[in-house]
């Protein structure tokens, strides 16, 4: 489903907001959010479904989405959706990085990489393989855990990782209160793993 990427490409967009990012390592950083519209992952515990249905939301154009983005101090960009590797993120990035922004991006994987990124969030899901290219530009694995039997799954990508890319576990947030525990004695056992919190929601950060 990747489109044709031109100057004058427009995107779905759902939203764009400057707040802070709760997730992996970069949780903490103040960081302009550009939610594209789209997905066919289908996640049963998605808290965003409604960016699935791409018709839903507005096209923007790169120079839209720049227009908007320019009114915030932040010079980190994070990408996600919905599933932004649906689209080629090639001209988007690339105008980004002429205006000197730190570009993230949050992605299932199960698109061919497209885009100019400097961090890599690849958050596998069962409902759908992952395309190979992640693996070789993956900065961060963050498996989201519902029950136990997600360990093996996450365990399921490390081999084909890169040597540089950090391992996060983190609870699905209606199951934190039961798995959070659990994640905490898997990684205490396994220390080559990390865990994610969604510190956003916590502190009622929107």
């Amino acid at each position: 489903m990747n489109q044709t990427s031109t100057i004058a490409q427009k995107l779905p967009v759902m939203e764009m907001f400057y707040s802070i990012q709760g997730e992996g390592f970069h949780s903490g950083k103040p960081a302009i959010f550009v939610r594209l519209g789209g997905c066919d992952v289908g996640c049963h515990w998605c808290d965003v479904k409604e960016s699935w249905n791409e018709k839903d939301h507005p096209y923007l154009s790169i120079s839209e989405i720049i227009d908007e983005i320019s009114q915030y101090p932040s010079k980190t960009i994070i990408v996600t959706g919905g599933e932004p590797l649906m689209y080629s993120l090639d001209d988007l990035t690339f105008e980004l990085k002429q205006k000197g922004y730190q570009l993230h991006l949050e992605t299932s994987g199960v698109y061919t990489m497209s885009g100019q990124w400097d961090w890599i969030t690849f958050s596998p899901k069962k409902f759908k393989k992952p395309d190979q290219s992640i693996f070789a530009v993956a900065s961060e694995l963050k498996a989201i855990v519902v029950n136990k039997s997600d360990f093996k799954f996450a365990e399921s990508f490390v081999n084909s990782l890169n040597d540089d890319c950090i391992q996060y576990l983190q609870p699905e947030w209606s199951k934190s209160e039961q798995m959070t525990a659990v994640i905490v004695e898997y990684i205490k056992a396994h220390p080559e793993w990390n865990i994610s919190l969604q510190t956003h929601k916590y502190l009622n950060i929107p």
